[in-house]
């Protein structure tokens, strides 16, 4: 999987004429606020020399452009962006994806299917996984608590002692946080998001790993921020590849799973975990550590924010993934004198976070629910691992790697087949599959499938997986 690169989009769009190849880069950049209204567009030579394209067709492409509107043409000083900048659609920046299989398209899917609909690809544990009667129970005992605000907004940080629960369990990894630096959020991307207003400008650079969580993508985009993405391989991002993005791109952020790493589900090794951070000091890179995966693991992986001690790491999570994507808590980690700024930012765009979530969260940590849910889960998990491996290896799938534990495992097809295409013939089927190129900012993994192991144990997503390589290998 390699390094992001976007150098020769006429290469990989042979469906698409060379004009329009120029017409869709120029108007992505414009989609991006990469150039925004009134600046000057790439000379017809800059532009001819970055495509790879003739003088001809960047006129061409040009002069539709100022036909559509998007740009006008001013005589003697060139092209320039029209008008007001458009408004942001997401799926209008980065490469051009069947929307069968866009990333935002296959959450669209996998959320509105219905019962008869396989979801191998998707992100999140079936409901009969997960603790309902456990959270109904929590729901009833906080409704009969005279002492629980129903009625109320939340303290600014977030319910104290549900803070001060996770200040424990944190310190479970090794990261040291008090209650005093710990915010509660509405789940895990809301978290993120705070995080990257507080510390993102428009234009900045993110790195990413490629592949990683394919939601990064979007909200990064959605932040106007420049996206760079780095090679991961089984013991963390590719150290080389790594250190050359710094130097060459400056990042300001690098967002990443640490423990169960999503798509891959690998984890971080101890040394690259160091030799990481050495390097994110000497270039001045925060880093945002996603740690919504942790309640997966049987024993601990190595923490950037534990080796850290939260001087430039950010660690966010949240009980979406492990308790119940309907009671939305999430929470960051910070250090001290970033708290009261996020509180702030928090407060103007959210006005708080939901105090009921919250206390039926603090119930079941406390009350032995959650630890006895993990219990069984992680073993669950376990099983339905090895044997979703068993049933890939048979049908002729690589399994990139094996993971510790939780919900994921990526996995290469065999035979130079597209996973694109293999998505939209199960598609035809009923069974949503999570494509390699979702994941990818370079679209270097279009051999690769992510699958969900706790969604993999019915026969028929097997027999679909196999009829759409069969398919496929025909077409081949």
């Amino acid at each position: 999987m390699a390094e992001n690169s976007k150098d020769n989009p006429a290469s990989s769009a042979s469906s698409r004429t060379r004009v329009e190849v120029v017409m869709d880069a120029l108007r992505e950049r414009i989609a991006s606020r990469s150039l925004m209204p009134g600046a000057r567009v790439p000379s017809i030579r800059m532009m001819t020399e970055t495509l790879g394209v003739s003088k001809s067709t960047v006129v061409e492409a040009y002069d539709r452009l100022v036909a559509e509107g998007a740009v006008v043409a001013r005589r003697g000083s060139g092209f320039f962006v029209s008008g007001h900048a458009p408004p942001l659609a997401l799926a209008d920046l980065g490469p051009r994806l069947d929307r069968q299989v866009d990333p935002l398209w296959l959450t669209r899917q996998s959320l509105e299917a219905g019962q008869k609909v396989l979801k191998p690809g998707c992100g999140w544990l079936p409901a009969s996984w997960l603790p309902e009667d456990g959270v109904r129970r929590a729901l009833r005992a906080v409704a009969r608590d005279p002492h629980a605000a129903l009625a109320d907004y939340a303290t600014p940080p977030g319910l104290p002692a549900l803070r001060q629960q996770l200040a424990w369990r944190l310190a479970q990894h090794g990261v040291e946080a008090p209650p005093e630096q710990i915010v509660l959020t509405d789940g895990g991307t809301h978290a993120l998001d705070l995080v990257c207003r507080f510390l993102l400008e428009p234009g900045d650079t993110v790195l990413i790993d490629d592949p990683c969580y394919f939601n990064f993508h979007a909200l990064l985009r959605a932040h106007r921020a420049r996206i760079v993405s780095v090679p991961y391989t089984p013991s963390g991002p590719d150290l080389a590849s790594f250190e050359r993005a710094l130097v060459e791109h400056r990042p300001r952020l690098y967002v990443t799973n640490s423990a169960i790493h999503n798509p891959t589900g690998a984890t971080l090794a101890p040394a690259v975990a160091h030799r990481l951070l050495k390097l994110a000091g000497e270039h001045n890179l925060l880093i945002v550590e996603d740690d919504i995966f942790a309640d997966f693991e049987d024993e601990p992986a190595p923490r950037l924010a534990a080796f850290d001690g939260l001087a430039r790491v950010v660690s966010i999570g949240s009980f979406s993934k492990t308790l119940s994507a309907a009671v939305r808590c999430g929470f960051i980690a910070a250090r001290a004198d970033w708290i009261e700024p996020l509180i702030d930012l928090k407060l103007a765009t959210s006005f708080g976070n939901g105090q009921l979530a919250a206390s039926v969260v603090h119930r079941l940590l406390v009350d032995g629910t959650y630890r006895r849910h993990l219990e069984g889960l992680r073993a669950k998990l376990a099983d339905a691992m090895g044997e979703t491996i068993r049933r890939l290896t048979q049908a002729g799938l690589e399994v990139w790697t094996r993971p510790r534990a939780g919900l994921f495992v990526w996995a290469r097809l065999p035979a130079e087949l597209d996973a694109a295409e293999i998505a939209r013939h199960a598609l035809t089927e009923n069974v949503v599959l999570a494509p390699g190129n979702v994941f990818s900012a370079a679209q270097s993994a279009t051999g690769f499938l992510r699958f969900n192991v706790s969604q993999c144990n019915r026969p028929k997503a097997y027999e679909a997986l196999q009829r759409a390589m069969d398919l496929a290998q025909v077409a081949v």
